[in-house]
């Protein structure tokens, strides 16, 4: 007879129990969110990683994309140490492009045709500078502002980022590794940084060691990977009337979609684009094609000089 009574006793009980836990539990539900909002004010930023991030990356050079006089590696032609305005101006735009400089071939240029190097103190996995103070003043780092650009040939988007430098100033890496200047470099060609303290050396499109080791095995061609994996449909193309995607000739912009004609056909020698698309020798999408998925420094390579004279994006 008290089994039969104990039953709906239980049962009563728990039901008052779990009525006085959410009774009690109801005014203090809002701490916890009280609790996070400091805590998430006061975040650290995250770190910058392999990828630009909010920065523009775009396909060509800073003399294609109409970049304004005496900005961004134009600022400081020299590869000297600026500061005040002419600093902001300078990180404004970088320039990264595949090209040749004395024996290094291929190395990494800027906008004003200096090359580019790495530290091997530095570390590339993670991203991380150890080039500092007096060091920073005979390497000065490649640095951009936030929201700036970043203008691309011949190297892959991907492998293009920033690294967060102690001064907070956000230095350009290619595959992780941050990249230079050199301030007795002064003139297009120079590569008196090569091999100094045995540390430093130019930077290639995929961020191995000029002259030293291939990096990805380039071969002087940039990062097309023709007849291999597909990139992304490109959406533009920069085509340059010269090789190595030089600002010492003509350039002109080509953007899709579909087939589009070149303004002045059959005079390129290389192209800068974003993805992958379709070169044809004819006019509207006709004669000879060829697929690239990247940059090409040299059409000769692929038997297309000055034979471009159309193109389709898809």
């Amino acid at each position: 007879m008290m089994r039969k009574h104990l039953v709906p006793l239980v049962a009563v009980l728990a039901a008052g129990l779990a009525a006085l836990t959410a009774c009690s539990s109801t005014p203090e539900a809002p701490a916890p969110a009280q609790a996070s909002a400091p805590a998430s004010s006061q975040a650290a930023p995250p770190a910058d990683g392999a990828g630009a991030g909010d920065l523009s990356l775009l396909p060509g050079t800073a003399k294609s994309n109409n970049s304004a006089p005496g900005m961004g590696d134009w600022a400081v032609p020299n590869g000297g140490v600026a500061g005040g305005e002419t600093l902001r101006n300078a990180q404004k735009w970088v320039q990264l492009t595949a090209s040749k400089a004395g024996d290094l071939d291929p190395v990494v240029v800027n906008g004003s045709g200096l090359t580019l190097y790495r530290f091997d103190k530095d570390s590339n996995n993670p991203p991380a500078s150890n080039c500092e103070g007096e060091c920073a003043q005979t390497w000065p780092p490649v640095t951009v502002a936030p929201g700036g650009k970043i203008f691309i040939a011949g190297i892959k988007k991907s492998a293009v980022g920033t690294v967060r430098r102690s001064d907070g100033t956000r230095q350009v890496t290619i595959n992780g590794w941050p990249v230079y200047r050199f301030a007795k470099d002064t003139k297009r060609g120079d590569t008196l940084g090569q091999g100094v303290g045995g540390t430093w050396f130019g930077v290639t499109p995929t961020g191995g060691k000029a002259g030293i080791d291939n990096g990805g095995n380039d071969g002087g061609q940039g990062t097309p990977d023709n007849g291999g994996a597909t990139a992304p449909p490109a959406t533009s193309a920069v085509l340059f009337d010269d090789a190595n995607f030089s600002d010492s000739g003509a350039s002109q912009g080509v953007a899709g979609p579909g087939c589009q004609n070149v303004p002045r056909p059959r005079v390129a020698s290389s192209i800068a684009t974003n993805g992958s698309l379709k070169i044809w020798t004819g006019p509207d999408c006709t004669g000879k094609s060829q697929i690239i998925n990247g940059d090409v420094t040299n059409l000769a390579a692929l038997k297309f000089d000055d034979a471009v004279a159309s193109i389709r994006f898809s």
